[in-house]
């Protein structure tokens, strides 16, 4: 079942079957055609030995009554009387001849001619018995016949040998062309072995047209057709993130502004109430912040340019990063950096990016007493571990869902996992998560494997 969902199989058995059925038909024409003639060769071989034995066994017989020149009916007698039954001649094996006077009587016989296989003469030409083709003729003047047998059995064995002959090349033709019509439909497939390739080498990113040079006609409406398809995703995915990271452009100016009415409106109230109606706006318009700042670096994610074009060292961007989140009053970072350069053609803000999410959820997540462990090591491996509660298992894969939070009590946008599985996806890079980490049996360690350029 399996081969049969296969074009290139079903293209070579529907040839090959059809190849083997013409083959065996035009074989079998062949050996009817050919049998045909080959039964009127033989009649004509036994009309030819009929006609070549009468004159001479006449002249033999005359040769018996010299002087003759005829043979009348007075003569018929005496050569009727001189010639036995047992007198034969010898004129092949396989075909026998028997000669008769007038009234039936036998004159002269072949070696091994058996009478009884020849019926009496009643009309000159071709007779059939159940194991004989008969020939009979007569001379001129009629006084003797003549008539030549040859077995049904000779010419069936022969017309076997000849169908033989015509089979077996077919046993040997038949088979290397199911080979070559195998090998053929191989070549001639090649480019949608290519195509299919092309598309299974393309992650869910990758929305460049197909190249369409080297197809053949069949194709090539199946890959303009894709290339469209691909051009219209691309137009659709290109606008919804430009218009993500428009809208949270734009949120910004008037979000920040109305923190600062929300602010200037608790300093200036002398309310309880409306101070803290104040606080709440203002928290709800920092979270609003905070979202259209996630839907900026998700944009970047998934629209910008990843990659560098000269390496850069991983070691000052995780290095700024940490001294941010230290200037913004976290104390609880500690950083682990290799002695040597970690060079990689990942774009600085990509890494900057995935670092940030990545210390964030840790710093959020973790237990508020503990250090947030930061180490970069000299192969690319980011890693990121904090002390807490071990998340449950298959709690990674929904957490990397967008906007999808860890627990209802730790705000948050829920897009930080989604926005470094992006980034990760993009670039190649392997990203694992152990939950508890090793010896601690708590917390949660991150492993991002960012490609670096071997020095």
């Amino acid at each position: 079942m399996k081969m049969m969902s296969s074009l290139q199989a079903r293209l070579a058995i529907a040839v090959g079957v059809s190849v083997t059925v013409l083959w065996l038909a035009a074989a079998i024409a062949t050996a009817h055609r050919l049998g045909q003639e080959m039964e009127e060769v033989f009649d004509d071989g036994l009309k030819a030995t009929a006609e070549r034995i009468l004159p001479i066994a006449r002249h033999d017989l005359r040769e018996g009554h010299p002087g003759r020149e005829s043979i009348d009916d007075d003569d018929e007698d005496d050569i009727s009387r001189d010639a036995r039954p047992e007198r034969e001649a010898r004129y092949g094996e396989d075909v026998t001849f028997l000669l008769r006077d007038k009234q039936g009587r036998v004159l002269l016989s072949s070696r091994g001619a058996d009478a009884s296989i020849f019926p009496p003469f009643e009309r000159q030409g071709f007779f059939r018995t159940r194991t004989h083709q008969l020939y009979y003729t007569a001379s001129a003047d009629g006084n003797l016949t003549i008539a030549v047998a040859e077995p049904l059995d000779h010419r069936r064995e022969l017309s076997q040998k000849m169908l033989l002959g015509l089979l077996l090349p077919l046993f040997i033709v038949i088979p290397l062309s199911l080979v070559a019509i195998l090998f053929a439909v191989r070549v001639s497939l090649r480019p949608v072995r290519a195509l299919r390739q092309e598309l299974s080498l393309r992650g869910a990113q990758d929305l460049s047209p197909l190249p369409d040079n080297g197809l053949p006609s069949e194709l090539r409406p199946i890959s303009a057709g894709i290339n469209q398809l691909l051009a219209r995703l691309k137009a659709a995915f290109d606008a919804e993130r430009t218009f993500a990271a428009n809208a949270a452009h734009e949120l910004r100016t008037p979000v920040a502004g109305a923190i600062a009415q929300a602010q200037r409106v608790r300093t200036e109230t002398k309310e309880a109430l409306t101070a803290q109606r104040a606080n709440e706006i203002e928290t709800t318009l920092k979270r609003l912040m905070r979202m259209s700042e996630k839907l900026m670096q998700l944009a970047r994610a998934e629209g910008g340019r990843l990659r560098a074009d000269e390496p850069s060292d991983l070691r000052i961007v995780v290095q700024m990063i940490t001294q941010d989140f230290e200037q913004a009053g976290e104390r609880r970072l500690a950083l682990t950096l290799p002695a040597a350069p970690v060079l990689s053609l990942l774009d600085p803000d990509a890494v900057g990016i995935l670092a940030r999410n990545l210390i964030e959820n840790a710093l959020k997540h973790g237990a508020q007493d503990r250090p947030v462990e930061v180490t970069l090591e000299a192969d690319g491996m980011l890693c990121i571990a904090n002390d807490g509660p071990p998340l449950p298992a298959g709690a990674m894969d929904r957490l990397t869902r967008r906007f999808e939070r860890g627990t209802g009590k730790i705000g948050g946008a829920g897009l930080g996992l989604a926005i470094v599985k992006v980034i990760t996806d993009r670039v190649g890079a392997t990203i694992d998560v152990i939950s508890p980490r090793p010896v601690m049996n708590q917390g949660v360690e991150v492993r991002v494997r960012l490609p670096v350029v071997r020095q």
